[in-house]
């Protein structure tokens, strides 16, 4: 009895899927779209700007990679001798630097909504 109503199930599917499948005729008073362009290829983006330059020294045991830009530090990759490197960067450009960990997002951006105004 299971294997009958099986074979009907899946001979209803089967009915219902080959009934879709058949091509329709357009409606009237459409007009088809045209083909879509192929994408432009993709820009090949350096790491760094040509005018970028890095320098790096050793304080107090610990590496310090500046990368200057302009004439301006604008990053610090900082490599301790035991831990985790760390990146300070100058988001505002005015020499404040501000610790950069290893996330994804990369910075912690604060919600600032305005609930009520009274």
């Amino acid at each position: 009895m299971r294997r009958i109503s099986l074979a009907v199930l899946l001979a209803a599917y089967a009915i219902v899927a080959g009934a879709q499948s058949v091509a329709r005729p357009r409606p009237t008073g459409t007009v088809p779209l045209d083909e879509v362009p192929p994408p432009p290829p993709l820009a090949q983006q350096e790491s760094q700007p040509a005018d970028t330059t890095v320098t790096k020294r050793i304080e107090d045991g610990q590496v310090v990679e500046e990368y200057r830009s302009g004439g301006k530090v604008v990053m610090q990759r900082v490599t301790p001798r035991h831990g985790r490197p760390y990146l300070l960067m100058d988001h505002k450009a005015d020499g404040s630097f501000t610790k950069m960990d290893n996330s994804i997002d990369g910075h912690l951006s604060v919600p600032q909504w305005v609930l009520m105004e009274f």
